[in-house]
C-alpha cells in the first residue's frame, strides 16, 4: 500500500481511484508525478540504461488501423537492412558503450525472416564477445520461434498489446485471424514461459479509448507481471484508416499529460520495471521524453538505423530525429538525460529488477 497525503493505491485499489488518479490536474497531479519521481528514485535510482534501436525491416503481412507502416498502406518504400548495416549498428553500439540492443521489425514469421533474425543474433553476439543485451520486437511467433531466438542471443523481448480492452482493440484491427487478441495475449504467455523479460505497452488517447481502459491496462501490466512497459501518446498517421477519427481525439497536450500520468502510476504501482521513455512523447513535447524520464522511466533508444531507412519507418506522423544519425542522436539523448537529473548506465545491460527479483523468489 502507497500512501500520501491526497491518496492511497495498490494493486487491490478499485479501478475508480486509478481512474481519479489518471484524470489528475494541478495541484493532485503535480503531488502524484512527484511521488512516482520518489518511488523511481528509490527503486531503480537515477540510472538510465540506453536501448540501441535498430528499425530492421518495415515489411509487415499485419495491417493494423493505426499503423503507418500497415500492409496495405503504399505509401512507404518497402525495405530490410542488409547484414552488413545491422552490424555496423551494432558495433557502433558496442564502442559507444551501450548496453543493449533493440531490434524492431514489422510483423512476419516466414522461414527466411526467422532465420535472418537468428543468423543476426548470432553474430551480434559474435561480434560483441556477448557483452550486448538484445531485445526484440518482431511480433508474434510460434513457441519454436521463441525458443530458436533465445537460444541465439535474445532474452528481452516487446510485444505491445496497444490495448488491453478486447473491444477497443477489435475497433483497432481487421476482423480476422490474422489479428486476434486472443492470439496475441497467448504469444504474451508463452513469451513468459520460454523465459524472455517481457514488454508490453499501449496506446494513449486513441479514438473510443476511455481513462477507464487506461486505468484496466495498469490492472492487465500487473496481472501479466511484465518486466517492461513501452507506451506513449497515439498520434495519427494520415495514411490510416483511424485518421478519418482525428477530429473527435483529445488534443496533443492532453495526450501527454495522460501519457506522463500513466508512467507515473505505472512506477508507483510496478515499482522495480523497466518503462522506456518513448519517442512518441517527444513528438509531442519538445522535452517529451526528459519529463517521462523525470517521472518514472529509465530506459531511452538512441536510433540506430541509417537516416536512409527512417522516412519509411513511420508509424505515426511527426516522428522526432528521423534525420539524426546515431552519433547525433546519442549526443542529444546524453544531453537531454543530464538534463533530467539521471546518469547513463553505460556498459550494462540494464535488465528488469522486477524480472530479476521474481526469479530469485522462484
Amino acid at each position: 500500500m502507497i500512501t500520501t497525503n491526497n491518496f492511497h493505491i495498490s494493486r487491490h485499489s478499485p479501478l475508480e481511484e486509478y481512474t481519479r488518479l489518471l484524470n489528475s490536474k494541478e495541484e493532485a497531479r503535480t503531488e502524484l508525478l512527484k511521488y512516482a519521481a520518489d518511488i523511481k528514485m528509490q527503486n531503480v535510482g537515477k540510472k538510465v540504461y540506453f536501448r540501441g534501436l535498430i528499425e530492421y525491416s518495415n515489411r509487415c503481412k499485419k495491417d493494423c488501423y493505426y499503423c503507418g507502416v500497415r500492409a496495405s498502406n503504399p505509401g512507404p518504400h518497402r525495405y530490410q537492412m542488409e547484414d552488413s548495416e545491422v552490424l555496423e549498428a551494432a558495433k557502433f553500439a558496442l564502442d559507444n558503450h551501450f548496453g543493449s540492443l533493440v531490434i524492431q521489425s514489422g510483423e512476419r514469421n516466414d522461414k527466411p525472416f526467422i532465420q535472418k533474425i537468428e543468423n543476426l543474433l548470432t553474430k551480434i553476439k559474435d561480434l560483441s564477445d556477448g557483452k550486448l543485451g538484445i531485445t526484440l520486437s518482431c511480433g508474434e511467433q510460434t513457441r519454436e520461434t521463441y525458443n530458436r531466438w533465445k537460444e541465439a542471443g535474445a532474452h528481452r523481448y516487446l510485444l505491445r498489446i496497444e490495448s488491453s480492452s478486447e473491444k477497443l482493440y477489435s475497433k483497432l484491427h481487421p476482423n480476422d485471424t490474422l489479428h486476434s487478441f486472443h492470439q496475441r495475449l497467448e504469444a504474451l504467455h508463452t513469451l513468459k514461459d520460454t523465459g524472455y523479460q517481457v514488454g508490453t505497452g499501449v496506446m494513449i488517447g486513441l479514438p473510443f479509448q476511455t481513462t477507464e481502459d487506461l486505468a484496466n491496462d495498469l490492472v492487465f501490466f500487473q496481472d501479466l507481471d511484465v518486466d517492461m512497459v513501452g507506451m506513449g501518446p497515439y498520434i495519427e498517421h494520415k495514411d490510416t484508416p483511424l485518421y478519418e477519427f482525428k477530429n473527435s481525439l483529445l488534443p496533443l497536450q492532453n495526450r501527454f499529460d495522460l501519457s506522463l500520468n500513466m508512467v507515473a502510476l505505472l512506477r508507483i504501482l510496478m515499482p522495480k520495471i523497466n518503462i522506456a521513455a518513448t519517442t512518441a512523447m517527444q513528438a509531442i513535447d519538445a522535452q517529451g521524453r526528459e519529463k517521462a524520464l523525470m517521472v518514472g522511466a529509465n530506459i531511452i533508444m538512441p536510433n540506430l538505423t541509417p537516416v536512409k531507412y527512417r522516412e519509411d519507418y513511420l508509424l505515426y506522423e511527426d516522428k522526432p530525429c528521423i534525420d539524426e544519425e546515431a552519433a547525433e542522436c546519442q549526443n542529444c539523448l546524453e544531453a537531454r538525460i543530464h538534463m533530467a537529473g539521471g546518469e547513463i548506465g553505460y556498459n550494462e545491460w540494464g535488465d528488469s529488477l522486477h524480472f530479476t527479483y521474481r526469479n530469485k523468489m522462484h
